[in-house]
């Protein structure tokens, strides 16, 4: 399987964030989490660039950004290197669509900047306290053994099983598509993103509980939560918990895991531009 589109480079600090920067009109900036890059939002972007000038990045540390193995990829860092790369790019009037930990990361620099967002998408994320949910804990133990450690970097656990395990298709988790997954995180070096921003699944429960203190700063931001209801993950309880928050937002539930945007990309690209237009 092969790239679709010619990367942009951009420096944040003293490392090197990819791009994906295509079409005209209203911007709208797609956010990743893990362990995705910005391929995950190609086929929203062929359709969408038509009408809009789409804008992709890779996190530090994943897909074609630098890979530094003293960069600390915590979520706090990622984050703020997110609001970087927007001051880098002069972007000061967006939608935004996020995904996993792509909320966390990019969430909060719509609290600290909401005149700059003109509307928010959310798949299957989260903003709150963690480090009382008893399923994180459990994996947050397992992370920072020594095993989990080692199942992270040397043997790929995210991309070998957390991610196919992640599709209610299966079909749909080709070997093809997880193989181009797996290219851009060839060994356990660059693969050090990964284990740091699993690491804030629990770690970073602070910065996501402060963030969510905030959280009023957005409620006037027009948005929509877009959920793949058959998540292992990130399930339809973390969607009651926004619609509990933003009940006047819209609500699509899609039949798909965690990786909506692979099982459903038709459906997905029809709602955003629909929204968005």
């Amino acid at each position: 399987m092969m790239e679709v589109y010619a990367r942009k480079y951009i420096n944040i600090g003293s490392q090197k964030m990819a791009y994906i920067d295509e079409g005209s009109g209203p911007t709208i900036v797609f956010v990743h989490g893990t362990p995705a890059y910005s391929f995950l939002y190609r086929n929203m972007i062929q359709v969408l660039s038509r009408s809009f000038r789409c804008i992709a990045p890779d996190h530090i540390g994943f897909g074609h950004s630098s890979k530094d193995p003293h960069y600390d990829g915590s979520v706090e860092n990622q984050s703020a290197h997110f609001a970087q790369f927007i001051a880098a790019m002069a972007l000061d009037s967006f939608h935004l669509v996020v995904h996993d930990f792509g909320g966390p990361i990019a969430l909060p620099y719509a609290i600290n900047n909401p005149s700059n967002i003109q509307s928010i998408s959310i798949l299957n994320t989260w903003l709150w306290a963690t480090k009382d949910d008893p399923e994180v804990t459990k994996a947050d133990k397992l992370i920072r053994s020594f095993f989990g450690k080692f199942l992270y970097k040397r043997m790929s656990l995210p991309l070998r099983f957390l991610m196919p395990r992640s599709f209610h298709n299966k079909a749909k988790a080709s070997q093809a598509l997880m193989a181009q997954y797996q290219s851009v995180f060839p060994d356990a070096t660059s693969r050090k993103a990964l284990y740091d921003i699993a690491l804030s699944l629990k770690g970073g429960s602070d910065f996501f509980a402060a963030h969510w203190d905030k959280i009023e700063a957005i409620r006037s931001i027009k948005k929509q939560f877009i959920w793949g209801i058959h998540d292992p993950f990130i399930d339809e309880s973390k969607l009651d918990i926004w619609v509990d928050t933003f009940p006047n937002a819209m609500v699509h539930k899609l039949e798909a895991g965690h990786f909506l945007q692979e099982e459903k990309p038709e459906e997905l690209t029809q709602i955003l531009f629909e929204f968005m237009r």
